[in-house]
């Protein structure tokens, strides 16, 4: 199964699981009248959400690229990681909210947490799996949209077991509170995880520069390789599941065409090797200073 399948089929995966999840808490909740079973329930409908974007992005990015389109359709993933992102901090300020009325406002209920406890296990079970799987085909493949959706499923695995933890704390004590309080502290984690992924999303679609980790590894390549008597204005950017650099090369003006059309395939092919899913392009200069400078 090829790289572009792969990234369908876990998007896809995604959606199912989702679906199945939010069936199941749903019904959870009414039956046993857990008012946090319920937010769970309308947190992971952002979950499922977030998959069909996703899917509908990696369809989209993984097309070739053609007239309207000639760079590719890599930003539709990055704007599926932007509005995921999104998603996940609406999620955690509805828990906050949820979890303020329950603290401050709910009357003592009755209900019977275990058939709701099952149903967490399962949930915590089944996204640990999926998101394992995203995350494993995220990395191979560079997608920021499996990437943030997989990001969305480990939130949904904190987030309901500190949901199956409230369950079990007041199945043992009957102090009911429980529930709310530990809501408030996966919620946090929730936000921070949000803003991270938004942050890397818009950081993209900005065309904002690659990590200082990958510039000087795109630094560390140029100046190791033989025949280059300087560089200038690298120019990087992420754009969906690529790395798009730009070099200005300087070499010795009595070098010819071919020779610096030979250096230029090896460090194309190193910054490959390094960085991985690379588009390069490389700009030629002479180093003379009584030469025209051409842009």
């Amino acid at each position: 199964m090829d790289i572009n399948k792969q990234k369908k089929f876990a998007a896809g995966l995604s959606i199912c699981s989702n679906a199945i999840i939010i069936m199941l808490k749903l019904i959870a909740g009414f039956l046993s009248g857990s008012i946090s079973i319920i937010s769970e329930a309308i947190h992971s409908l952002s979950d499922m959400l977030a998959s069909v974007i996703t899917f509908f992005s990696v369809v989209r990015s993984s097309e070739p690229a053609d007239k309207n389109h000639p760079f590719g359709h890599g930003r539709y993933e990055d704007m599926s990681g932007f509005i995921e992102g999104l998603l996940i901090i609406f999620a955690s300020v509805y828990i906050f909210i949820e979890a303020g009325k329950k603290v401050f406002f709910a009357a003592e209920t009755e209900f019977e947490p275990m058939l709701g406890i099952y149903v967490m296990i399962f949930a915590v079970v089944a996204n640990f799996f999926v998101s394992s799987y995203l995350f494993k085909i995220a990395k191979k493949s560079g997608s920021i949209s499996l990437l943030a959706d997989a990001e969305h499923l480990r939130t949904d695995i904190y987030s309901s077991f500190g949901v199956l933890l409230g369950l079990v704390l007041i199945k043992f004590t009957g102090i009911e509170i429980l529930d709310p309080l530990i809501a408030f502290f996966v919620a946090l984690f929730i936000l921070k995880t949000g803003i991270s992924i938004t942050k890397t999303a818009l950081n993209n679609l900005l065309d904002g520069s690659l990590p200082d980790s990958d510039v000087r590894l795109i630094q560390k390549v140029v100046n190791g390789s033989d025949g280059v008597v300087s560089y200038k204005n690298i120019k990087s950017r992420r754009v969906g599941a690529y790395k798009d650099i730009e070099i200005t090369l300087i070499f010795p003006s009595d070098m010819t065409i071919l020779q610096c059309h030979d250096i230029c395939d090896d460090i194309e092919a190193k910054l490959e090797h390094e960085l991985g899913n690379t588009v390069v392009v490389l700009h030629a200069e002479p180093d003379c200073k009584n030469c025209a400078k051409k842009s």
